[in-house]
């Protein structure tokens, strides 16, 4: 305690009660020693008493010794009678190294606060490269404040040391007396010490996560770049095996094919290879327990469901190949069968056969070729697809049908020649003189194609091929045997054989006429199997006799299970078969058939909308015993299910149909009106699907019918988000795309979640849930992004939202912003049309009213109570339109205030207003 007189004590006790870190519970005064000093003292704290005590006890102490009463001698100082070792630079120097140590710790903890929410709000970067660099920049300066805390932390471990409580043992030492003070410093800083130990192990936590977040994030940018390539390349080679697809051709081109599908195969064999090692290890990521799980997990099964796809793809082709390859074969040893009879037919000249033995012998020979060449004359082209499995080429059954047909020709020749041998060798009689006809009339002979007297050989196209292999060696020697003379003959009547084969237009005659058979032959069945149905299963619900094989639920299911296929039926029956029937002898007549009746064919529309309801009742009834007994009386191998799905299957067809009649029309009648029917049966199979879709959208609030027609649909991966917003690593979620399924219509995009269900059927018939709806009027769209070519960038709202997306590949990405550019080009046409429209119509009423002023029927003061942009034209009733209105000139004043608003309202739109206005004024100020 500082001494002092009673003013300047106050002060010091005022400060030192304000800026004291504790409470003050008593006050202790000493008196001076000297008479004066203590005389004026104790005036002075008489007169100041009230000032003094400042709400507190003030006791006054004689000598140094009443100190002792009050407070303990170790915590008074020697010079107040106390033991108490103090030194005041000491403590100086120490609450110095307290304060900085604990500024020093909130530093740190500023810092470390700092660094965390750089990392969760910096936006992170799209390609690999920048990810590691921002992670290894990241790990450095995460080492670096490792290292400033390593240092804080020793830094406090050294002042702790130094101002460590001493044991019991150097208690007893008098020099470390004055040491018991320091234990509130020293707790002070033992506190401190914890808190940065505490900093430590959270920071360490934090950054172990924030660490494996980023090695999780750059792996699994890693996978994607690996699993896109795969793709990709997967998708490159299922494109080339589809180019394989066309089985016309001769046999050297199916060689050819053959060939490039094993260097696809080969090449396959290395991608599947990496696709086995991408999939195992996203497996490990999975197993790692990767923030992506479901991503990594979907990827995966999307890499070995493509890969199975190649794999099926590339056996399928190979089989189909090969047995295409096989039946070339045959094909072509029946061609050299007909070529050999031909030689055979040349070589025998009428001097051979003067005597009978020579007769006998060209006999024999004849019957050795019939013998080998008779399984090729009896084949027939179905049974030949049924047993190499494969669909036959128009191109191809007129090939085997022209070598059956020359085949023929040539036993028919074989055989009169063989009578004619026959009667040589009974009698002698004139040389026979033998004609072999041209090849051109072997094949237009009128021989019929598969007579009944050559059928029942019981020999197979494929078996007859093994036989003639077989016995072709044999009759090749029997005809070494013979001395061939006339051997330019022989040249001479196959290069003629050679220009048998029919002219390119015959040929697509043949082919036209072969689909258009097709098209007719089949909606016969089509027409037969709907009359079947409808007749052995839907006419035999209401059957009474049948009610006790039906459960009760089934019997009011009639209209859903079978839809409206009698509608359908009818349709085929009563219009569209009998005109398909017309076209037998004019194929140019199949298009305008077609495009006559194209809205009839929206009832498939109808249909397949309800085949989900129906599958459902088939599948809840398909046991029944009504249905058995049904198909047992119809006698169908098949059960009603597969009947159901022929109109699905019918409307599918009628677009192959006329592919292939338009394949074989080139330069025909009618090409452009079967042009155009094929765009409006797909047109049709496009609404049909674009509906199943639609009906299958829950959630959405309205009418979808309002948002116009449905221009596309498809899956796409969405990311959402702010135009100028940034990736925060706190929405890590937003690193994995939502999978998003898209519907364009013509005022708006839709946005949905395709549903995953289970059970049979859940492939076929998806279900989606509603999740957003954008306005066309408010859309626009960003075509590239960064990143990826197939992304591009949907904005709504003048870009207060923005989605990008990512199209399976980059023809999907620009067919959708080919379709969505010209969507907002017919909005901007239509506002542009309805903007000149309005004009129009104000123009129309402005010169009405204008017309009305000039010839002075009516008071400048009429003027309309509505006047709006949509008014077409004024009904008038004597002599004045009803809805205006005359008003009083006491409510607008002396200025025709309103009268005034209504012409400057026209003003904006009209150049005649002024005059009008003018017009107006002049009548005003007249009498």
């Amino acid at each position: 305690m500082a001494e002092a007189t009673p003013p300047r004590g106050k002060m010091r006790f005022r400060r030192n009660a304000v800026s004291f870190p504790g409470n003050l519970h008593l006050v202790l005064v000493l008196r001076p020693s000297s008479f004066l000093q203590r005389t004026f003292t104790d005036i002075g704290f008489r007169f100041s008493q009230e000032d003094f005590m400042l709400k507190l006890p003030v006791v006054m102490l004689s000598s140094v010794s009443d100190l002792l009463t009050y407070i303990d001698d170790k915590q008074l100082t020697p010079e107040l009678g106390g033991t108490l070792q103090y030194s005041n630079s000491e403590w100086i120097i120490f609450r110095n190294a307290i304060e900085n140590f604990a500024l020093t710790v909130k530093e740190m903890a500023q810092m470390l606060q700092s660094f965390g929410t750089e990392l969760a709000e910096t936006e992170l970067p799209d390609d690999i490269p920048s990810i590691e660099e921002i992670l290894a920049l990241r790990a450095e300066r995460y080492r670096m404040l490792k290292n400033d805390i390593t240092a804080v932390t020793k830094e406090g471990r050294i002042l702790l040391t130094s101002l460590e409580v001493p044991s019991i043992e150097d208690v007893v030492s008098s020099r470390l007396e004055r040491r018991p003070q320091i234990n509130g410093d020293w707790q002070t800083v033992n506190k401190l010490l914890t808190q940065v130990h505490d900093m430590e192990i959270a920071f360490d936590g934090f950054w172990e996560k924030h660490q494996l977040k980023m090695e999780q994030y750059l792996q699994l940018w890693k996978f994607e770049q690996d699993f896109q390539e795969l793709v990709s390349e997967v998708e490159h080679l299922l494109n080339q095996q589809a180019e394989l697809a066309d089985v016309t051709g001769n046999l050297g081109q199916v060689k050819q094919k053959i060939k490039k599908l094993e260097n696809l195969d080969e090449n396959s064999q290395d991608l599947l290879a990496k696709a086995r090692f991408v999939i195992l290890h996203g497996h490990r990521l999975a197993s790692n327990h990767h923030y992506a799980l479901d991503l990594i997990c979907q990827r995966c099964n999307e890499l070995r469901y493509l890969s199975d796809i190649l794999v099926n793809e590339i056996k399928a082709k190979r089989i189909q190949l090969s047995r295409i390859f096989k039946m070339h074969k045959l094909l072509q040893q029946a061609r050299q069968c007909c070529d050999e009879g031909e030689c055979l037919l040349a070589n025998q000249e009428v001097e051979k056969f003067q005597s009978k033995e020579d007769a006998q012998k060209a006999l024999q020979d004849i019957e050795n070729f019939l013998e080998m060449a008779l399984p090729f004359i009896n084949y027939d082209p179905d049974t030949l697809q049924y047993e190499f499995d494969v669909i036959l080429s128009p191109e191809l059954k007129v090939q085997m049908q022209t070598v059956q047909l020359k085949l023929e020709n040539i036993r028919s020749i074989f055989e009169n020649q063989q009578a004619g041998f026959r009667n040589l060798t009974d009698k002698r009689v004139k040389p026979i003189q033998f004609v072999v006809p041209a090849s051109d009339s072997l094949i237009r002979s009128g021989v019929p194609f598969l007579s009944q007297k050559h059928v029942g050989v019981g020999y197979s196209f494929f078996q007859a091929c093994k036989l003639f292999s077989k016995g072709k060696k044999s009759w090749r020697q029997n005809q070494s045997n013979l001395k061939i003379e006339v051997v330019h003959d022989c040249r001479e009547q196959r290069n003629s054989g050679q220009s048998s084969s029919l002219d390119n237009d015959n040929s697509l005659d043949i082919l036209q006429n072969h689909v258009l058979n097709e098209l007719i032959q089949t909606e016969r069945v089509y027409v037969h199997e709907l009359f079947t149905v409808l007749l052995g299963y839907r006419a035999e619900m209401d059957n009474p006799e049948m009610f006790d094989l039906m459960p009760p639920l089934l019997r009011n299911k009639k209209d859903v299970l079978f839809g409206n296929m009698a509608e359908i039926y009818e349709f085929h029956n009563d219009i569209f078969l009998s005109s398909l029937e017309n076209c037998v002898d004019a194929p140019e007549r199949v298009g305008p058939c077609f495009l006559e009746r194209k809205d009839d064919f929206q009832m498939y529309a109808k249909y397949c909308q309800n085949k989900p309801r129906s599958e459902a009742i088939w599948k809840k009834y398909s046991e029944c015993a009504f249905f058995q007994e049904c198909q047992r009386k119809l006698k169908h191998r098949l059960g009603l299910d597969s009947y159901l799905l022929k109109p699905v299957q019918r409307i599918t067809k009628y677009q192959l149909l006329l592919k292939e009649l338009l394949k074989y029309s080139n330069g025909c009648q009618g090409i452009e009106q079967l042009k155009e029917a094929l765009d409006t049966m797909l047109d049709l199979l496009k609404s049909v699907n674009d509906s199943m879709h639609q009906i299958a959208i829950n959630g959405y609030i309205g009418n979808l019918n309002e948002l116009g027609k449905m221009v596309m649909q498809g899956a796409f991966s969405v990311w959402t988000g702010h135009k100028k917003g940034a990736t925060k690593m706190k929405d890590f979620a937003r690193f994995k795309p939502m999978q998003r399924h898209l519907f364009l219509y013509e005022k708006a995009i839709v946005f949905c979640k395709r549903r995953v269900e289970s059970g049979e059927g859940s492939d076929r018939y998806p279900s989606y849930s509603f999740k957003h709806c954008l306005k066309m009027d408010e859309v626009g769209i960003t075509e590239y992004v960064k990143g990826d070519n197939r992304k591009f960038e949907i904005w709504y709202a003048g870009k207060e939202e923005v989605y990008i997306v990512q199209a399976p590949n980059v023809d999907v990405k620009m067919t959708w912003l080919k379709e969505i550019r010209s969507i907002l080009l017919k909005q901007q046409e239509l506002m542009t049309v309805k903007k000149r429209k309005q004009h129009n119509q104000l123009t129309q009423q402005v010169s009405f009213l204008l017309s009305r002023l000039m010839q002075g029927n009516t008071d400048p003061l009429w003027v309309p109570r509505r006047l709006n942009q949509n008014t077409a034209a004024l009904w008038w009733t004597s002599g004045r339109p009803s809805h205006w209105f005359r008003p009083k000139r006491t409510q607008f004043g002396p200025r025709c205030h309103h009268r005034q608003k209504f012409l400057k309202t026209l003003r904006s739109g009209q150049a005649t207003i002024s005059i009008l206005l003018m017009m107006t004024m002049k009548k005003k100020k007249g009498p």
